[in-house]
């Protein structure tokens, strides 16, 4: 009786593969023959799914997307609940600390996400999901800062839009150093940068 085959599992572990390959040998490396002998599959088994190279990198950077997006808004619902001033601060805190390379997991997405990037430059079909995740980090930052601005929590004569460049580029510039330089930034230090960070923002010092 032939096995029967779940697509979507089948193109969770195909995407896998990218991920690893990509996060090794960089994008150019990440060819359909080295993402099938890296998933353990025969390569007509992967072109079944993805007829060219760029469109599998352009599934892979969607999921990607996708997976970051999922935990996002996980944070975001915790943060719509009613809560104390500290466990509300606490559960901001922990929404933006997942645009940080924090855990092994975070760190090989960070690395993968920064060799997309890069190759999005010179790639038009990869450049509107790196847009996404940029336009869509902003946001979320944007709407993490309205909503402490809101509830009193902000220092007086801030200018949002400003504030929110400034803690969006904060937190691509941490995500960057923990992952090209790890032996001497660590994960623990973006978080500390990040902490004291969100104290200038307020008048007391402490975080919103």
């Amino acid at each position: 009786m032939p096995k029967i085959v779940d697509p979507e599992e089948r193109r969770k572990a195909v995407v896998d593969a990218v991920f690893r390959v990509v996060r090794r040998d960089g994008v150019e490396a990440a060819s359909l023959r080295n993402i099938a002998t890296e998933a353990g599959l025969a390569i007509g088994s992967v072109r079944h799914y993805f007829t060219s190279h760029e469109e599998l990198m352009v599934f892979a950077m969607k999921e990607m997307v996708e997976r970051v997006s999922a935990r996002v808004l996980a944070h975001a619902e915790a943060l719509r609940r009613p809560a104390p001033v500290r466990d509300r601060a606490a559960r901001a805190e922990a929404l933006l600390r997942e645009f940080l390379p924090v855990d092994d997991e975070r760190f090989d997405e960070t690395v993968v996400w920064l060799e997309f990037v890069k190759a999005a430059r010179t790639r038009p079909s990869l450049q509107p999901e790196a847009k996404r995740l940029h336009d869509g980090m902003r946001m979320i930052v944007g709407k993490v800062l309205s909503e402490a601005h809101r509830n009193g929590r902000l220092r007086e004569g801030l200018d949002l839009g400003i504030e929110t460049e400034h803690l969006a580029a904060l937190l691509d510039g941490l995500a960057m150093a923990a992952v090209l330089q790890p032996w001497s930034f660590t994960p623990e230090r973006a978080v500390d940068v990040l902490h004291a960070h969100l104290g200038t923002l307020t008048e007391t010092g402490l975080p919103f």
